[in-house]
């Protein structure tokens, strides 16, 4: 068949994400840790938005929700608002350089995290106060080796 991909790369990369996502850190370092999800999501559906979209976006939030004993349906939330928005700028998104992309992606990011601070204070759990917003920042530093190694390495294998 010709045009066939293959899905276990990418259930691969949603797999490490999920698990980057409640690896134990300390204290110091948990604040600066980047949404793994959200940004293996905003690459693949970048890369395929057709076949991983919003309903994926939501179901792994759901999942990440359950990991992480958040309220549910927070993180499928903004999880599928950050895709739905990655999906419906895939098209510029895809031809920007990398500097500008990287500026895009952490638009989305900031966008993913002053949602999840904004249902956190609706439940009245505000751990951290404004350090809740240094995972925007460790976005800049993580998104450019993230998508070279996701394009270069890891995109080849889903070709026949």
């Amino acid at each position: 068949m010709r045009g066939h991909t293959k899905i276990w790369p990418v259930l691969l990369a949603l797999l490490v994400a999920l698990s980057l996502e409640v690896a134990p850190l300390p204290a110091s370092v948990d604040i600066l840790r980047p949404p793994w999800m959200a940004l293996t999501l905003i690459f693949w559906s970048m890369r395929q938005p057709g076949r991983f979209g919003v309903g994926v976006a939501w179901t792994m939030g759901l999942v990440l929700d359950v990991l992480t004993g958040s309220v549910l349906g927070q993180h499928a939330l903004m999880l599928a608002l950050s895709t739905y928005l990655t999906i419906t700028f895939y098209q510029r998104l895809r031809v920007f350089p990398i500097w500008q992309q990287t500026l895009a992606v952490t638009g989305i990011i900031s966008l993913y995290t002053l949602i999840g601070f904004w249902i956190d204070g609706m439940t009245s759990d505000l751990d951290g106060g404004v350090l809740r917003l240094m995972p925007i920042v460790s976005v800049l530093i993580v998104w450019p080796p993230l998508y070279w190694i996701s394009d270069r390495l890891i995109t080849p294998l889903m070709r026949d």
